[in-house]
């Protein structure tokens, strides 16, 4: 697969994953530069997590007017595949590509350590190879990872089966305990109904190599590349 991997002004995730997906998987990769007009060809577009611009005014609220958005927008509108991770997820959620909004942390403080997710379906690249029962440890690191919709959103999130990931404990218990950020439902991640669009706060691509002791997210990718290979 060829991918595009967005660079915004204040990314810094960027290299991560394109590390992990050059370096571990063999995929071909692109850098878009915020500014580019043109994805180059690309079969998946991924948004990285950083700080784009700051996060001045509202996480991700002035990266989803940079021009390769326009590009991003049309290229999802078609069904292309994006994934935003962090604040990539924060700018999809500002482009209106996918339900919802990433507020303050509710301890209002950066969080930055490891938690546990529970994949909640089966039906997304990200989730279809996954076991249900096991839980991945993976890293956040974000201060506006708080996931809120009203409940009108939440109902169709859960009735189209839009939700992909919930924070749960190292059993796979999904509880208060465990949401590290205040997420409505414990909610980690979400698709749009068309299922071509992804974004998740925890970054599985800092959880894909044994040079990290951790490989964890590395299942994430796998899922991707055998559903989107077959």
């Amino acid at each position: 697969m060829k991918f595009g991997v967005v660079i915004f002004p204040g990314s810094n995730c960027d290299e991560d994953i394109i590390y992990v997906l050059e370096k571990v998987l063999g995929q071909q990769v692109v850098r878009l530069w915020h500014k580019d007009h043109d994805l180059q060809g690309v079969d998946f577009v991924v948004l990285p997590g950083g700080f784009s611009f700051g996060d001045y005014l509202r996480s991700g609220a002035i990266s989803r007017f940079s021009p390769i958005m326009q590009e991003v927008i049309q290229f999802a509108a078609k069904g292309g595949y994006v994934m935003g991770i962090c604040n990539g997820f924060q700018i999809l959620t500002e482009a209106g590509l996918l339900p919802g909004a990433l507020l303050h942390n509710t301890n209002r403080k950066f969080i930055c350590r490891n938690i546990y997710l529970t994949p909640q379906t089966s039906n997304s690249l990200l989730t279809a190879q996954l076991d249900p029962q096991q839980a991945l440890r993976i890293p956040i690191a974000h201060g506006e990872g708080n996931y809120f919709a009203d409940a009108d959103v939440i109902k169709a999130l859960n009735d189209n089966d839009q939700v992909m990931f919930r924070y749960c404990d190292e059993a796979g218990n999904i509880t208060a305990d465990a949401n590290p950020n205040g997420s409505l439902e414990n909610i980690a991640g979400v698709t749009n109904l068309t299922r071509n669009v992804f974004g998740l706060m925890p970054h599985p691509e800092r959880a894909a190599d044994g040079l990290l002791a951790n490989e964890d997210g590395l299942a994430i990718f796998e899922s991707i590349l055998s559903i989107v290979r077959a």
